[in-house]
């Protein structure tokens, strides 16, 4: 399912392997830098996944054999799978380019889109994502992680927002390297199943602000 907003295309792509998403990505990416497709947010799920970003250490990486697809983005080493929703815009930044301020919209979108689902978050300085800020439940813990890169003037990767995810797959990894806070889902802090399908349609009408 496809929808257009503000110039912006949605593509509702299901349930993708990491690699095909990948590929799409970069054809899609060509198509942008070229002028042959209009900006396009990939929404999708994927199996169970470890992908490592730029700044990964080995300490990061799980001690259990677990495989890991090393990527080109931004930050270390997270999880994908199913019922957490994933974003990959690929969009043209406006000249100058500034990445900072492209990262800000994206986190603005997620704190948008949880609090229409009745949970408040917050940014923590010097931390990329979307964070619940720390209470009486525990420390800040991570809702929804960002990563990504520029080429060409043209963003690739993106964001992953928990839903209803198992949170026991970030225990085998250091989730974006980060030891000292926890990560949650949607699920876990409103007390309530919220699936990918109900979070979808909010981050589809809340894509328009990540256009500058």
């Amino acid at each position: 399912m496809t929808s257009t907003t503000s110039g912006l295309t949605a593509v509702r792509a299901g349930v993708l392997d990491y690699l095909t998403a990948w590929d799409e990505q970069r054809r899609l990416h060509e198509a942008v830098v070229a002028g042959e497709e209009s900006d396009t947010v990939l929404l999708l799920e994927h199996p169970s996944v470890y992908t490592a970003g730029k700044r990964t250490e080995p300490w990061d990486r799980p001690m259990d054999g677990t495989p890991v697809v090393d990527v080109d983005r931004g930050g270390k080493i997270t999880w994908h799978g199913p019922g957490q929703l994933v974003g990959y815009p690929i969009l043209k930044l406006p000249d100058p380019i500034d990445v900072v301020a492209y990262v800000r919209r994206t986190e603005q979108l997620l704190i948008d889109v949880c609090a229409e689902l009745g949970l408040a978050t917050t940014r923590v300085e010097g931390r990329s994502g979307v964070w619940v800020p720390d209470d009486e439940r525990g420390p800040a813990r991570k809702v929804a992680a960002i990563g990504i890169r520029v080429a060409r003037g043209v963003t690739l990767h993106g964001f992953a927002i928990n839903c209803d995810c198992d949170l026991t797959y970030y225990d085998r990894i250091v989730p974006c390297g980060i030891q000292d806070a926890g990560v949650t889902s949607l699920s876990a802090e409103l007390g309530r199943p919220v699936t990918v399908a109900e979070v979808l349609p909010v981050v589809e009408h809340r894509l328009p602000t990540l256009l500058a």
